[in-house]
């Protein structure tokens, strides 16, 4: 659980201290957005790879070197940033820079959500695994609300400071792996051959999970982006104001999904079906109530109701897939969703900054017609809790 903590955290971190550096350095505007979009395409190109590798030679050997590369990488962006600052640097290498570091840290990162989740489905019997998933989610949540809010005091006192702060996390992540992780978690030890995985990308026992990872990071990728231009349209902020109202609400996100995940955690008993539907009724309905917003309250409130049914969604997706394949298709089946949230996380952005442009409660209003629909799938399907262990490779969920 540090290590995922640790690693969102050195993500969201980026994030957070890109734009400065950017203003810093003279950079134009679309060199912070290519780089982030060039790692989530390689995270999501990745990511099943990476999954399926974890299932062949065991979760600790994928993890080391993930976050090994993942920590040299960002020291060596953390240099390069240093270099650029101090006008050691030319613009177009340091262009060059961000994009190629960058990339590479979205390539390597790729092995750490789909192989976290592999490792608890491995160790976690199937009807604990949804609270087991959930604790994975609070971890990645808190990273997420950590990661931008420390980078971004720490750029406030020095930005170089702030990337060599967060290139640190991912040797820490590195630590509680090979301190934490036993060798062999994941059936990858016994002698006779292992089976090949029947995991393909768009296998049926991984339909629904696959479509709700794909609905749910859309939606959490378009309220990210959009957050700002809401807060400056519909309340008449300023940029200062409206960068103020975006922090407060995503702080407001984190907190409700920690809070949502912990009722996971605490009603291990209630069907996976079940935390889907409900989940999915109340995101839909506090995205659906954005476009109406005329306060910062109201914006605050409709993003943490969203936020909050966000959270039940999450766990109950990644326990169903993995509660869907067998022992050895672990890795393949969380690295099969991880893809379908890249997927979301790659196009998601820039079809709703498209729609905003043609009206700017339209994107809000397509995530929540999105999330209903798939709870009203949710609630029609016969609720059921999910057997200890698939019996054939090919069962439907």
């Amino acid at each position: 659980m540090f290590a995922a903590l640790a690693g969102s955290m050195a993500m969201m971190a980026y994030v957070a201290v890109i734009g400065p550096a950017a203003r810093e350095l003279g950079l134009p505007e679309w060199v912070p957005g290519l780089s982030i979009t060039i790692g989530g395409v390689f995270w999501m190109a990745l990511a099943r790879w990476w999954g399926g590798v974890s299932d062949r030679h065991g979760r600790k050997p994928v993890l080391l070197i993930g976050f090994a590369v993942f920590a040299l990488t960002y020291f060596v962006l953390a240099a390069g940033v240093d270099m650029a600052l101090r006008q050691q640097m030319s613009i177009l290498a340091t262009i060059a820079l961000l994009i190629l570091t960058r990339a590479l840290i979205g390539a390597v990162y790729a092995a750490v959500p789909p192989t976290t989740a592999a490792l608890i489905a491995d160790c976690t019997p199937p009807p604990q695994r949804p609270a087991r998933m959930a604790k994975l989610g609070s971890a990645n949540a808190v990273g997420m609300v950590l990661g931008p809010a420390v980078a971004g005091g720490l750029a406030a006192w020095d930005l170089g400071l702030a990337f060599h702060a967060a290139a640190a996390l991912p040797v820490l992540a590195l630590l509680a792996v090979f301190l934490g992780v036993p060798r062999r978690t994941d059936g990858t030890s016994s002698g006779g051959p292992r089976p090949a995985s029947g995991v393909r990308l768009f296998d049926p026992r991984l339909r629904l999970a696959s479509a709700t990872a794909l609905i749910a990071m859309s939606s959490v990728a378009v309220a990210q982006v959009l957050v700002g231009f809401v807060a400056i349209d519909r309340l008449q902020l300023d940029a200062l104001g409206g960068a103020r109202a975006a922090g407060l609400a995503l702080s407001a996100v984190g907190v409700a999904q920690i809070v949502a995940q912990q009722f996971v955690i605490r009603l291990k008993a209630m069907p996976l079906n079940r935390w889907l539907w409900l989940g999915a009724s109340i995101a839909g309905a506090g995205f659906a109530c954005v476009p109406m917003v005329t306060t910062q309250g109201q914006l605050l409130a409709s993003y943490a109701v969203a936020a909050f049914g966000m959270g039940l969604v999450f766990p109950a997706f990644q326990a169903m897939a993995a509660n869907a394949v067998q022992k050895h298709e672990q890795g393949a089946a969380a690295g099969t969703i991880s893809t379908a949230q890249g997927l979301g996380m790659v196009v998601a952005p820039l079809a709703g900054t498209l729609l905003y442009r043609i009206a700017p409660g339209l994107p809000y209003l397509l995530i929540g017609a999105l999330l209903l629909g798939l709870a009203l799938f949710a609630g029609l399907r016969r609720a059921t809790v999910p057997p200890s262990e698939p019996t054939s490779p090919q069962a439907q969920p």
